[in-house]
């Protein structure tokens, strides 16, 4: 990208990100949507406090994980109370915030966010075939690419009703987040 391509890549940043009101987001999608990537973009614009969702996973289930073994509903849910319980505590402190989580099963969103006044849903959303091409082109902690089929076999994608913001990642990361930051800004936050 060109100086003057990223000059004026931040400034459609900067002046969208003007626009959007204080929330707590919660960036879900399967290993390789660039969850961790984007969620630190919008820290940066934003200057919200983010939490890598990753980070609150048992020791167990990284272990499960990095084994190459998926983890099923009993080991997801003690993460995903720990994502509620992050949410919960930046909600009670009126304060905005960024999260991960793949949050693939309707279920699982039920947990994290459920009914909850202040929060908003952001599926960044793959075709598997491009999501597959950025597993292989990286290093995970202990997410192996072979557990990306798993991945999307549990996805439930977000229903209207749940109110997501829905980006396509087969851009570049500053096109995924300026998109997501205009959908923000014009659905009100």
């Amino acid at each position: 990208m060109s100086a003057a391509s990223q000059s004026d890549t931040a400034a459609r940043e900067k002046a969208v990100a003007a626009r959007v009101a204080p929330t707590v987001l919660v960036l879900m999608g399967v290993s390789g949507s660039g969850k961790s990537t984007v969620a630190q973009e919008l820290h940066r614009v934003l200057g919200w406090p983010f939490q890598e969702g990753d980070d609150l996973h048992p020791s167990a289930n990284v272990e499960k994980m990095r084994s190459g073994r998926p983890l099923d509903d009993q080991d997801r849910l003690p993460w995903l109370e720990a994502v509620a319980g992050w949410i919960d505590r930046q909600l009670a402190a009126h304060q905005p915030g960024i999260i991960t989580c793949s949050n693939l099963k309707r279920a699982y969103r039920e947990i994290t966010i459920g009914s909850r006044r202040g929060v908003r849903l952001v599926y960044l959303k793959g075709d598997e075939p491009v999501i597959q091409g950025r597993m292989l082109n990286r290093v995970h902690r202990y997410m192996p690419p072979s557990l990306l089929g798993s991945q999307f076999d549990t996805l439930e994608e977000p229903a209207e009703d749940e109110h997501p913001i829905t980006v396509l990642v087969h851009g570049s990361i500053a096109e995924t987040v300026v998109k997501l930051l205009t959908q923000l800004a014009e659905s009100g936050g």
